[in-house]
C-alpha cells in the first residue's frame, strides 16, 4: 500500500516538475485543454456544481499561479505598507476571491472553443504574453492573453487580460479606496468578508 502510493506521489510530482518545464505557450495550452476535457465531461461542473469546480482549479490551475506578484500588482503602492504577514494574509485571501471567480466561469462553461494565437519568444526572456481567443457561438470573440514570468520553479501566470483588461490592476483602484478607508487591516478585512459571503452562496447553491 505504502508503495503504490509513494509510486503515485512520485508520477504526480514528476508530471508536475515536467509540466513547470515547458515553453510558457505550450504550459497555457496543456492546461486549458486539459481543464476544459475534464468540464466537458464533467456534467455536474456543467449543472453548477462550484465545490467540484473549486477541486478542479485548485488541483490543474493554481500550481501555474505566482499569487504573491498578482497580489502585489493589484493593492499597487500600498503593497509596501503592509508587513509580511499582512502580506501574506492578503495573497491567501487574494487567492481565495480568484479561485472562486475562475470556478464559477467553469460552470458556465458552454463549449466554447479556445484558439491560440501566435507566439513569439526571445531566447533568454523572462517575461511573455500568451494571447488566446475564446470563441463562442452566437457571441463576438474574447481576448484572453495571460502574462507569464519565469521563476526558479518554472512558468508562472502573474495577470490575466480580459479584453484588453487586466485582472490585478482592475482590483487596484477598490483596493486602493479601502485602505484610504481602513488601511492595510481593512483591505483584508473586505476581501476576507467578501469570501465568507461568496461561500455561503455557495453552501446556500448545494443546499437546494
Amino acid at each position: 500500500m505504502m508503495k503504490k502510493l509513494f509510486l503515485l506521489v512520485f508520477a504526480t510530482l514528476f508530471a508536475t516538475l515536467a509540466l513547470a518545464q515547458e515553453a510558457p505557450d505550450v504550459l497555457v495550452r496543456q492546461v486549458t485543454d486539459e481543464v476544459l476535457e475534464i468540464v466537458r465531461k464533467d456534467k455536474s461542473i456543467q449543472n453548477g456544481d462550484a465545490k467540484k469546480a473549486i477541486e478542479l482549479v485548485d488541483a490543474k490551475v493554481i500550481p501555474h499561479f505566482n499569487f504573491q506578484h498578482m497580489t502585489a500588482l493589484a493593492v499597487g503602492k500600498d503593497w509596501r505598507k503592509a508587513s509580511p504577514q499582512q502580506q501574506q494574509q492578503l495573497t491567501a485571501e487574494f487567492k481565495t476571491l480568484l479561485v472562486r471567480t475562475y470556478s464559477n466561469a467553469l460552470t458556465s462553461y458552454k463549449n466554447q472553443k479556445i484558439v491560440y494565437k501566435p507566439f513569439r519568444m526571445n531566447a533568454g526572456d523572462t517575461d511573455v504574453l500568451v494571447r488566446t481567443e475564446v470563441q463562442q457561438p452566437g457571441n463576438k470573440p474574447v481576448q484572453l492573453d495571460y502574462s507569464l514570468e519565469k521563476l526558479d520553479a518554472g512558468w508562472k501566470v502573474y495577470d490575466v487580460n480580459v479584453a484588453g483588461i487586466s485582472l490585478v490592476t482592475n482590483y487596484r483602484e477598490q483596493f486602493g479606496q479601502e485602505v484610504r478607508n481602513g488601511g492595510i487591516e481593512g483591505l483584508i478585512k473586505a476581501i476576507t468578508d467578501k469570501n465568507k459571503s461568496l461561500e455561503g452562496n455557495l453552501a446556500k447553491a448545494d443546499g437546494k
